[in-house]
């Protein structure tokens, strides 16, 4: 009878154990995005700077998401027709870029359409994979509908960092004169096991949804790529942003900005970076 007892007990622990695991396996499925908005997203909702405070004319535009997501973007006019769909990185809002747009602005003439993902500055919602991708293909929309840009003429897809995988995955759905990847990565599982950054622990990169896999996707580009990386990047290894230029199809460039860690390749590289830009964007017809 004891005997039996304790073999129930045994049995009854390892149940209750596997239950747990279950529940934990649950919960981890459950929260995945959860998971992913405290590893890879860092949004700041207060707008702290304009354009119009540096003296740039610009409009405020209002977005609508394939999903019903409101969202929120400038429109800087350049000197050129040809615009900039910018996809900025991971973390704060647009209003952190106002110095970069007009630097970008002045010394290529070109014009700028940047909007904040969902779940930054004044976009509803939170943001999530999938999610970025609709708010990229709505901020085509606008440019090519409301604005009557032609894509394979007006329209250069510009992402840095975590935008450059945005603008990866854009490159494989519409043909626009040309792509930019700035300071990209490979993708979310290979920058968690590079030795200079950890985005997440191994335990929980099983259990995160985000993949953004642009290595896999660059390939299939529909337009010229250019690629540009700081060989000091104390983010994303060099090396990653080399192979995103391998992948990718000719035509393609490779710019090395020497000397520039991960933000500040447009000031460490300085008019040659400005220059080659808008040569890339000149050229590539």
């Amino acid at each position: 009878m004891r005997r039996n007892l304790k073999k129930i007990g045994r049995i009854a622990v390892k149940t209750l154990a596997a239950l747990a695991v279950l529940s934990a396996v649950a919960l981890g499925v459950r929260h995945m995005s959860f998971l992913d908005r405290m590893l890879i997203y860092f949004p700041e909702r207060e707008l702290t700077a304009a354009p119009s405070d540096i003296g740039l004319a610009y409009e405020d535009v209002s977005l609508t998401a394939a999903d019903g997501t409101k969202l929120h973007g400038w429109h800087v006019p350049g000197e050129s027709r040809t615009t900039l769909l910018w996809l900025h990185g991971n973390a704060g809002n647009i209003g952190h870029r106002v110095y970069n747009i007009a630097m970008l602005v002045r010394n290529t003439g070109l014009g700028v359409f940047i909007i904040d993902y969902r779940g930054y500055g004044r976009s509803e919602g939170a943001p999530f994979e999938k999610g970025l991708y609709m708010d990229a293909e709505a901020a085509f929309e606008h440019l090519t509908t409301d604005l009557g840009l032609d894509p394979e003429e007006d329209i250069v897809i510009f992402g840095r960092s975590l935008g450059a995988s945005v603008a990866a995955e854009m490159a494989t759905r519409r043909r626009v004169r040309s792509v930019v990847l700035e300071s990209g990565f490979t993708s979310v599982r290979e920058m968690s096991g590079s030795r200079r950054t950890r985005l997440v622990s191994f335990l929980l990169l099983p259990m995160l949804d985000a993949r953004y896999d642009s290595l896999s996707k660059i390939g299939s580009a529909l337009s010229p790529v250019m690629v540009i990386h700081g060989d000091r990047d104390d983010i994303v290894p060099f090396e990653m942003g080399e192979r995103l230029y391998e992948a990718a199809p000719e035509p393609k460039r490779f710019y090395r900005v020497r000397g520039a860690s991960h933000n500040d390749t447009h000031m460490v590289g300085g008019d040659a970076y400005f220059e080659a830009l808008r040569e890339w964007v000149v050229d590539s017809e």
